[in-house]
């Protein structure tokens, strides 16, 4: 887990690439968070490249750049897990480091673009091959690490986080207004067109080819691979089922679990983080480390309890991190700082205080993101394949429809889930496969995966998500329907499995969903805090100030209301989110001093 950027010029432009050292270390400076560890750099003739690393694999050697055949040169974030694998296909090659970066510059040599079908992993790549003066870049199919690009006038410019291109002037501080109302009623932004109106992402699976600062070829990688070959030995019987589930899941955690410091896991009242420390429990000899938030002194159901119970079977080490009205106050304004490439999703809060608690012991966090999307755990997707009239088209609302919040309140925000459901459509993908796919192709990487990496990078801790494996892949898409939902739940075969193997997680429990009290909380400062949120300009220049006040008046006294709380809670992620990051407020101080701030 790194972080990286670089320039990629024409051939017109390349003397002034060697006048621009001020770009790429101001690049190199706006993400010095997620490398901590230290800092790498390449010049060549028409491209530059900047690394900043967090080690993990190979402390010692495994610093980048790294070489390869041909001359060519790669800067990377993330993990490559089958490293040692690959490392085994090339009998005859001494490597110079440990590193697990260093095997894709010899499968590029060997294969070509074709190189990252062999890659299982998290990864976004950089590799420049001086043939041909090429650059690749490369993300990984589930786009569990980002990149960022954008044209510019001398070529391209690339990072692992907007606010990199912002700050070596590529990028003008600037909103794109459709997508800033997308994201006030999704609360994450869709495609690869990001609010900012230059700066585009490189879509989960993606690998560009740029030639001489141009881009000359796109490929994407699926994150549905093809069906588990041997499914027809398994796929007829729930015990055969589950028992090729536990050989699956035992295999991606044993690689995600490749780590040459500390590490430990999120714990929360979930099906999905108790797969993920069962497992860890029977890999590991020592006790796992366990981190779970809670939310004591509000209304919310605090998952600590449950989560005590689940770790004290698992025989693991548990931490428990308590957030408080004050912290949330205190602390809002930096966790939205690190939210460049903006996520509204209150998840962000609890997220941001696990992942600073688990910097003072560990340096890698497992977690349980993806399983809902990869076995069929929301109930959305139970209503979207209901018998007709009973179906529901997800997404169909926004969070603040019917307020008269928007200037505009059309429903071209939903253009974005249009394209993909468009999309999903004319790949033949049906039925609850589709809904699953749906949330693939968006809501996972541009919502879930963006907190999870945001909120860990700011402390300098690495996330991985063994749910979002290649293989955990293979073996899901190839489940019958009647094997991911059973009646009224969805997982079943993870369900069942937890039941034989950690019991007290209670997998079979109706399921609570996962609450942060953020409109608890806004309701005790509404009075004080819409008329601010109102005023901001940001919020002014697509919202009706007046209906932003009535919002936020209305959770004034009594229990808030909770599509009222959302909107509220939107509106003001959205006020600081503008500060910090279009205005270039500081993030320092409280929510009341940023948004008071003049």
């Amino acid at each position: 887990m790194c972080g990286i950027a670089g320039i990629i010029t024409t051939p017109e432009a390349r003397d002034i690439l060697n006048r621009r050292d001020a770009s790429l270390q101001a690049m190199a400076a706006a993400i010095a968070h997620r490398g901590p560890d230290g800092q790498g750099g390449l010049r060549r003739e028409g491209a530059a490249f900047a690394h900043l690393r967090l080690a993990i694999i190979d402390l010692t050697g495994g610093d980048q750049p790294l070489y390869g055949p041909g001359n060519a040169v790669l800067v990377g974030n993330g993990e490559i897990y089958n490293y040692r694998e690959l490392r085994a296909e090339f009998p005859d090659t001494t490597f110079a480091t440990n590193s697990d970066c260093e095997p894709p510059l010899f499968l590029y040599r060997r294969d070509g673009l074709d190189f990252v079908n062999h890659l299982r992993g998290m990864y976004a790549l950089a590799l420049h091959d001086p043939r041909g003066e090429r650059v690749v870049l490369t993300r990984d199919p589930f786009g569990i690490k980002p990149l960022y690009y954008m044209p510019t006038r001398v070529g391209i410019a690339f990072a692992s986080e907007p606010q990199a291109l912002i700050a070596a002037d590529w990028a003008e501080r600037a909103v794109n207004p459709a997508k800033a109302v997308e994201l006030l009623q999704l609360q994450f932004t869709t495609g690869k067109d990001t609010i900012f109106p230059d700066i585009k992402r490189l879509a989960p699976g993606e690998t560009l080819l740029i030639e001489n600062g141009q881009i000359a070829e796109r490929r994407y990688r699926s994150c549905w691979p093809a069906p588990d070959p041997e499914a027809a030995s398994w796929q007829t019987s729930g015990e055969a089922a589950v028992a090729r589930f536990d050989a699956v899941f035992e295999n991606s955690v044993d690689f995600h679990q490749r780590a040459d410091v500390p590490y430990g896991m999120f714990l929360s009242g979930g099906v999905d983080s108790a797969a993920v420390l069962a497992m860890m429990a029977r890999l590991n000899p020592q006790p796992v480390v366990a981190f779970t938030a809670g939310f004591p002194e509000t209304g919310v159901h605090d998952e600590r309890e449950h989560a005590r119970a689940v770790a004290h079977a698992a025989r693991a080490e548990h931490i428990e991190v308590p957030v408080l009205e004050y912290d949330f106050w205190s602390h809002l304004p930096k966790i939205v700082a690190a939210m460049d490439d903006p996520v509204a999703d209150y998840a962000i809060v609890p997220t941001w205080f696990l992942a600073r608690e688990a910097a003072k012991s560990v340096k890698v966090i497992l977690s349980g993101e993806g399983g809902d999307e990869l076995f069929a755990g929301y109930g959305r997707y139970r209503a979207a394949v209901r018998p007709w009239p009973f179906r529901k088209a997800m997404r169909a609302k926004g969070v603040l429809d019917g307020l008269g919040v928007l200037r505009d309140g059309g429903a071209a925000w939903r253009q974005g889930i249009a394209a993909a459901e468009k999309a999903v459509r004319e790949a033949g993908i049906k039925g609850l496969q589709a809904q699953q796919a749906l949330d693939c192709l968006d809501w996972l990487p541009n919502d879930l995966l963006t907190k999870l990496d945001r909120c860990l990078m700011a402390h300098g801790v690495e996330g991985r998500v063994p749910f979002l494996d290649v293989e955990v892949a293979r073996f899901a898409q190839s489940l019958p329907e009647s094997m991911r939902v059973h009646g009224k739940l969805g997982k079943y075969v993870v369900r069942r499995w937890l039941e034989k193997h950690l019991p007290q997680s209670k997998p079979f429990s109706k399921k609570r969903g996962f609450t942060v009290p953020v409109a608890e909380w806004i309701a005790l400062e509404a009075k004080h805090l819409g008329p601010l949120v109102a005023a901001q300009a940001g919020v002014a220049e697509i919202c009706d100030p007046e209906a932003v006040r009535r919002v936020f008046a209305s959770l004034s006294g009594g229990k808030p209301d909770k599509r009222a709380g959302f909107a509220a809670w939107n509106l003001l992620f959205y006020a600081l989110w503008h500060r910090r990051h279009i205005e270039n407020a500081a993030a320092e101080g409280g929510v009341f001093d940023v948004l008071a701030a003049r």
